[in-house]
């Protein structure tokens, strides 16, 4: 997934938010998976500097748009089926109480825990053994939610290529599971990652111990996907988790950047929800139909895509739709902070299309499985 680390860009290499306008899918043909779907400025970590950042500008529809409140269904029904991303990098860092509140969505999923060496670090700033930010996740779980942690992601070095063995990455995911009292475990595995051998089978046979010893423990896999469904490589690495004792218990596909001409974004997450779908059920041989789909979770980008695709509100309505009709496990989208601007600028904080405040949010929220 983009992982921006808004929380330290140079405040001079960011364009300000500004009231968002309408925009058209640009695009040059190109492989998806060659290319960084992650561009955003970024300057060196350290909290000195993140003490001496400015808070970003937002648009003055922003706090109309924290005053709405949800309706009571929507509030009390989407967890765990809507499970948005939430870049904890941005800045300020988000509050996701008031998120939760404002936009009706119960639950979210919190990125990324990645390697510091082989230690488990939020973004290479926090550690998750002083249990940061769990404040904010006992007011969503108060309120009927709860959050998925998310390890890895596009930027960064994911856990399972830094550790040298099963035994020291159990170690880190299990303290990052057992500093949060985690259900809900979230593996976003992209770039070099995906074709890996090494990490690959260390993360598999780490996640099969840590499902031993956390059995309620609920895990899934984020990959990249095209319309026609998982790679090659994705299909390995969910084979080698099911191999292992890993599960998944689900498979979230990143339906965003495809880098082709003429792309319709919500028609491409469909078609990528229903491959993956088959994919997965000619490797989960013993399941239902009705339980493959419960294993399938999409999320795609908000607005602009980085390869200038859109991905709009009926694009969002669209997915809905066929979620509801196939009883999809879960949708997520990129990014919540996003959709909370509903701004123009840089993508790492706008969605660069007209929308109001949490306005996709909203067309998610109505979605309980």
């Amino acid at each position: 997934m983009r992982r921006l680390f808004a929380k330290f860009a140079a405040t001079s290499s960011a364009a300000t938010p500004s009231t968002a306008t309408s925009s058209t899918a640009t695009s040059s043909a190109a492989t998806r998976f060659a290319l960084s779907r992650r561009s955003r400025p970024r300057a060196a970590f350290g909290k000195a500097v993140v003490a001496r950042l400015a808070a970003i500008a937002l648009p003055a529809g922003l706090l109309a748009g924290l005053a709405v409140a949800p309706s009571a269904s929507a509030a009390t029904a989407n967890w765990p089926y809507v499970s948005p991303y939430v870049d904890m990098g941005s800045w300020p860092t988000p509050s996701l109480s008031q998120m939760s509140q404002a936009s009706g969505i119960k639950g979210f999923t919190l990125g990324f825990v990645t390697g510091a060496g082989c230690k488990a670090s939020w973004f290479n700033a926090y550690d998750p053994r002083t249990a940061w930010q769990k404040d904010e996740i006992a007011a969503l779980r108060s309120a009927g939610g709860d959050v998925r942690i998310s390890f890895g992601g596009a930027s960064g070095i994911e856990l399972a290529q830094a550790c040298s063995s099963v035994d020291s990455l159990y170690t880190e995911y299990a303290a990052v599971v057992d500093a949060y009292g985690a259900k809900y475990a979230d593996f976003d595995i992209e770039g070099a990652a995906t074709a890996d051998p090494a990490s690959i089978s260390r993360r598999s046979q780490a996640l099969a111990r840590l499902k031993q010893t956390h059995p309620n423990l609920k895990i899934s896999l984020t990959l990249p996907v095209l319309p026609e469904g998982l790679t090659a490589d994705g299909l390995n690495l969910v084979t080698s988790a099911k191999n292992a004792g890993a599960g998944p218990d689900a498979v979230n596909v990143m339906a965003m950047d495809y880098y082709r001409s003429g792309t319709d974004d919500g028609d491409a997450a469909t078609q990528a929800a229903q491959a993956t779908h088959d994919q997965l059920k000619a490797i989960f041989t013993g399941k239902s139909d009705a339980q493959i789909w419960a294993m399938v979770g999409v999320t795609p980008m908000l607005g602009k895509n980085d390869d200038g695709s859109v991905f709009d509100q009926n694009d969002a309505r669209q997915l809905v739709s066929f979620a509801k009709q196939h009883h999809v496990g879960t949708l997520g989208f990129w990014e919540e902070t996003r959709d909370r601007n509903a701004c123009n600028g840089a993508l790492y904080q706008c969605t660069n299309i007209s929308q109001q405040p949490y306005e996709f949010s909203k067309i998610f929220a109505a979605y309980t499985g």
